[in-house]
């Protein structure tokens, strides 16, 4: 099973916007796959502009925010790539696609490193960012997973964002359930995809 990396990723689509989500990027040697599901922003970008930004962050109210209709992060400009990156990375990796799987619900863009920088110091996870982290992949799912399965895990996720969450973790803790109970209301747009 390959390694799959939590980032939130950068892109810009032809008419120069940039686009932010969360996606888990998956190992390939010494590059990445960029898999997003068809149809979505990301995977349109990369056609468009066959560049990315791999952003390492810290701050899970970007993996929440994303998810629940906030986007709008602040970026700064990439050293090698026409794509920006998360102002507020820790670290950012600079990936051109080089290579196409095409598939017809996830194709893979085959990424080179073509480079690598260090912003902030990584001061290690809590709990808390990590159940945030999880309830973020499963709001990307709720169309996809159970009613029942998505309730249970957010209550056991629950128990680690109570006993661990910094003013951070727990705002994006609130955007994330807010959004779930919108969601099985029929309150909430159907659940964003990963990308």
């Amino acid at each position: 099973m390959p390694m799959i990396r939590e980032t939130i990723l950068t892109t810009v689509g032809g008419d120069g916007r940039v686009h932010i989500a969360p996606i888990g990027i998956i190992a390939d040697g010494d590059g990445w796959i960029i898999a997003p599901f068809r149809p979505s922003t990301t995977l349109d970008n990369l056609i468009a502009v066959p560049f990315a930004v791999a952003n390492y962050t810290d701050d899970v109210r970007i993996f929440a925010g994303c998810l629940t209709g906030r986007s709008a992060w602040p970026t700064t400009a990439a050293d090698n790539v026409p794509v920006p990156r998360l102002a507020a990375a820790l670290a950012h990796a600079e990936l051109a696609v080089v290579d196409v799987t095409e598939h017809e619900q996830r194709p893979r863009f085959h990424c080179a490193v073509v480079h690598r920088r260090s912003h902030a110091p990584f001061t290690g996870f809590n709990r808390a960012k990590a159940a945030v982290v999880e309830a973020a992949i499963l709001v990307s799912r709720l169309q996809f997973l159970p009613r029942e399965k998505v309730e249970a895990e957010i209550a056991y996720l629950a128990i680690a964002v109570e006993k661990t969450a910094g003013a951070e973790e727990a705002e994006a803790w609130v955007w994330l359930t807010e959004y779930i109970r919108g969601y099985y209301r029929g309150q909430a747009p159907g659940a964003p995809s990963d990308a």
